[in-house]
């Protein structure tokens, strides 16, 4: 009897004591941390893997250390040209801290939305309409120092801040689309106006330059004619100077001795004139010179006289 109870009560201690050990255990992921409380203050830091705690009076915090996203609810914001907009945001941010990140601060994502709705304000309400649509990044690069700076001491990193939009009342952004449809035809009649312009002026300067090349064609076909017809003249002067010359210079002479023979009864040649030739008189000079003579002579043909009647 006493055997028996025991084991039944070894059994139960062991029982107790294996239960103790799987609630002592806990498992850490890769991408958490765990706060190890000892009768709820903080001991030490549980890095990622099989921890065991001292059952009953140890617990586990295990704090997510990855990169979060918090959405910034729309609000309707006064620009400084009393224009109502709506603008929403989203936060992304991660842990840097995890002890400071869960005594420091009771709902860091309520606490963050707060003060990033609360600076949207301050930060659109000091622009105009224009300012704010074209000012996107400055807004979100002030947006984001001013959260890092308070939630520094939260043990958090704000890493970006993105203004995701900012929309203008209905009849405000009928009025900006009219306002770009009226630039962008501008811009259009513009671009169209310096397109004649261009192929206006390309189409003078394409005809100023036909004109230019015609002229210049011209110019040398006239300067090519030219040399052609004065080479024309110096091969015709070449020609007569070779072969006509000479032929000329007899002519002369024959029409010089022409006009002395019209006046004189006789006439004196030289034998070895080229003049003999000319008048057929090479058959004759010889026998005249056969009598003593240095010159052809030759009488007259005596002229007609007056015919008598018998």
């Amino acid at each position: 009897m006493l055997t028996t109870l025991g084991t039944l009560l070894l059994l139960f201690v062991l029982l107790i004591a294996l239960v103790s050990l799987a609630r002592s255990a806990r498992v850490v992921a890769q991408y958490e941390k765990g706060l190890v409380m000892r009768l709820g203050r903080y001991r030490a830091t549980a890095d990622s893997g099989l921890t065991f705690l001292v059952p009953v009076i140890e617990d586990m915090i295990k704090v997510d250390m990855r990169e979060r996203v918090i959405n910034v609810e729309p609000q309707k914001v006064i620009t400084k040209d009393n224009v109502s907009v709506t603008v929403d945001a989203v936060i992304y941010y991660r842990i840097s801290d995890p002890v400071k990140a869960t005594f420091e601060v009771q709902n860091f994502g309520y606490a963050a939305t707060t003060l990033a709705q609360t600076n949207l304000r301050n930060l659109i309400g000091d622009k105009s309409l224009d300012e704010t649509l074209t000012a996107r990044d400055t807004i979100n690069a002030n947006l984001r120092a001013v959260l890092d700076e308070a939630t520094n001491t939260w043990g958090v990193k704000v890493t970006r801040v993105e203004v995701q939009k900012i929309d203008p009342p209905v009849d405000i952004t009928e009025a900006m689309s009219r306002q770009m449809k009226a630039e962008r035809d501008k811009r259009a009649a513009i671009l169209e106006s310096e397109g004649i312009k261009q192929s206006q002026i390309l189409q003078a300067e394409g005809i100023k330059q036909s004109e230019i090349l015609k002229a210049e064609g011209d110019a040398q076909a006239r300067i090519t004619r030219a040399n052609a017809e004065a080479e024309a003249v110096r091969l015709v002067s070449t020609a007569a100077e070779n072969y006509f010359k000479e032929r000329a210079e007899t002519m002369r002479r024959l029409e010089v001795l022409n006009n002395t023979l019209g006046q004189n009864t006789k006439y004196i040649v030289p034998s070895n004139a080229s003049l003999v030739n000319v008048l057929g008189l090479d058959a004759v000079a010889p026998l005249i010179k056969g009598k003593g003579g240095d010159a052809t002579t030759a009488p007259a043909s005596p002229s007609p006289g007056p015919r008598r009647n018998p």
